[in-house]
């Protein structure tokens, strides 16, 4: 498995523009061939930001690269940079092969 996970500072006074553009956008990941998930995640407030997440699980970073290079990863970043900014600074983008995923006994809902 292969998972992409970026960070981004929120500017406070565009929070909700930033949870509008994540949240209520359609989401056309969920059709590409090695695609397993996505996780949109809230983290702590600071004095100038609230950090946010996008946390993607992939069946391999092949599948991740493949999509990458689509016309549907075009199409879902065209407007990415336009408009006022909504963030401090870049987004920061870390890929991770995982070598180990221990399940609990709970499920998540």
């Amino acid at each position: 498995m292969f998972v992409v996970v970026n960070r981004f500072k929120v500017r406070l006074d565009r929070e909700a523009d930033f949870r509008r553009r994540w949240l209520d956008r359609e989401v056309l990941l969920n059709t590409v061939p090695g695609f397993l998930m996505i996780q949109f995640l809230k983290g702590e407030a600071d004095f100038d930001h609230v950090a946010y997440a996008s946390h993607a699980s992939w069946t391999s970073r092949e599948a991740f690269e493949v999509w990458r290079g689509s016309d549907l990863f075009q199409t879902a970043h065209k407007d990415a940079g336009k408009g006022e900014p909504l963030t401090i600074g870049r987004r920061e983008c870390s890929a991770y092969e995982v070598l180990r995923t221990v399940e609990g006994m709970e499920q998540a809902a």
